[in-house]
């Protein structure tokens, strides 16, 4: 067994027996998949169990602990080589495990005058981009473009080949040689951004994790608005809370999103005296409606798109900002600071 694929799921049957779907037309079959059920008041055995005589399944059900504490549960369970971490939100397109096989046989082949341990610091980590599936609504479409495109935060997330920054899976969809996770003990008791801080850890032992473009998945995300700002938010907070983990990470593009809610709020309370101020938000409304809709081709996706996209970035740039005040102004503690968010 090489590969052990690693889902944590809190809540969402209906979404797990998707993914399994998906896991049973794969190309390539041999890896084995295991479920943790982390402390799921809504438990997706059943969905295990009609898939348990076609997949190699392992299920777990164990107490609420996070999704990073999970997958640590499911890594110690796991037999293959390498683990490949996925939300329980994601459907797989049939060639997904092939690229990555093809991908990292690649690599082998083209470091074949190497030293094995070489070739293996080549090999340790990866992640792959998301996209919209045909299928989801056109709210979960537009959500979908807000976090991939190069008009908002896409570049930096590496949603697509043009990135701002340099690339770090993400828990949605990324891989790992397993001894290299044991190694450096799996992902942290971080409630949001703990796959972020997996990653830096990953490029601070050394190793260069590397973007698959071929290896993507269709990632459902939210399905409202209010969801996806609590999803943002949070992301906003985490962005603080990592700087503190790994000094000197936080990087210009990062504080964007902050500039632009500043900015966008500016514009507004300048727009109440003299109302060409908001002419640049119109004019980056109108940019994301025409490009959103030619992506989508949808004028309705491409309408949603502007709300989406300003929940993504503002909901973001609020959170960094509460963090900023309670971390670095108030001085608290990660744990104290958001108990409430994370660390119930």
């Amino acid at each position: 067994m090489k590969y052990s694929i690693i889902v944590p799921v809190y809540n969402r049957p209906d979404e797990v027996d998707e993914l399994l779907e998906s896991l049973t037309q794969q190309a390539f079959k041999d890896f084995e998949v295991i479920i943790v059920e982390d402390g799921s008041i809504k438990p997706c055995k059943d969905v295990c169990d009609k898939y348990a005589s076609i997949l190699d399944l392992h299920y777990y059900a164990k107490e609420n602990s996070g999704p990073g504490q999970s997958r640590n549960y499911g890594v110690e369970r796991a037999s293959g080589e390498y683990v490949i971490i996925l939300d329980s939100d994601v459907v797989l397109p049939q060639g997904y495990l092939q690229s990555i096989v093809d991908s990292l046989q690649l690599t082998v082949d083209s470091y074949d005058h190497c030293t094995l341990s070489t070739v293996h610091s080549q090999l340790v980590a990866w992640g792959g981009p998301d996209a919209a599936h045909p299928s989801f609504t056109p709210v979960q479409k537009a959500i979908s473009y807000s976090m991939t495109s190069f008009f908002t935060t896409g570049g930096i997330r590496g949603g697509g080949k043009a990135k701002l920054d340099k690339f770090y899976p993400r828990s949605f969809n990324m891989g790992i040689r397993r001894d290299v996770y044991q190694q450096l003990g799996g992902f942290s008791k971080m409630r949001f951004g703990e796959d972020i801080d997996f990653s830096y850890r990953i490029v601070e032992a050394g190793y260069m994790p590397r973007l698959i473009p071929e290896a993507w998945v269709w990632h459902k995300r939210r399905t409202d608005f209010r969801k996806f700002f609590r999803q943002v938010y949070n992301s906003g907070i985490a962005r603080i809370n990592l700087e503190k983990r790994h000094p000197g990470t936080m990087k210009l593009v990062h504080l964007l999103p902050t500039v632009f809610t500043l900015g966008v709020i500016g514009l507004l309370l300048i727009s109440l005296f003299w109302p060409l101020a908001c002419v640049p938000i119109i004019l980056y409304s109108l940019l994301l409606f025409i490009d959103s809709s030619i992506q989508n081709k949808s004028l309705w996706v491409g309408l949603l798109s502007i709300p989406a996209a300003f929940v993504q970035l503002m909901g973001y740039g609020f959170g960094f900002i509460e963090s900023w005040w309670k971390r670095c102004v108030l001085k608290q503690d990660e744990f104290t600071a958001f108990e409430k968010n994370f660390y119930k």
